[in-house]
């Protein structure tokens, strides 16, 4: 899903390993890396950026900062759609509401269970 492909965890990683994809993300994410201005915040991705340049702590708390807004995205013409799982964590209230929670949350519950046991 989105959130695997974002932060490097995909299984499906191309022909022969060869993934675009993959490589276009580094660049993103090598961009994001480079324009951070908080000296803090750089020190505390160097290791991601000396590990080869995945980036793979910097993609997760991008993901974690921005799950809510890419849901938004891809929903904000689902209307009044219903989503796969209908129902959300807190008592098994339906997600309607362009796929949402009555809360705004997003209903998926996998995301930190590993994509080949979903």
């Amino acid at each position: 899903d989105i959130g695997d492909i974002v932060r490097g965890k995909d299984l499906y990683r191309g022909v022969n390993g060869n993934d675009k994809l993959e490589k276009n993300l580094k660049k993103i994410f090598k961009k994001i890396y480079e324009k951070l201005k908080d000296s803090r915040a750089k020190e505390h991705y160097k290791k991601d950026e000396d590990d080869g340049g995945n980036y793979f702590q910097l993609r997760e708390d991008w993901w974690n900062a921005n799950r809510q807004e890419v849901w938004k995205a891809i929903t904000c013409d689902a209307g009044n759609a219903q989503y796969v799982g209908l129902t959300c964590s807190e008592g098994g209230s339906s997600a309607h509401e362009k796929c949402t929670c009555a809360n705004g949350d997003v209903p998926t519950y996998f995301d930190y269970v590993p994509q080949y046991l979903r």
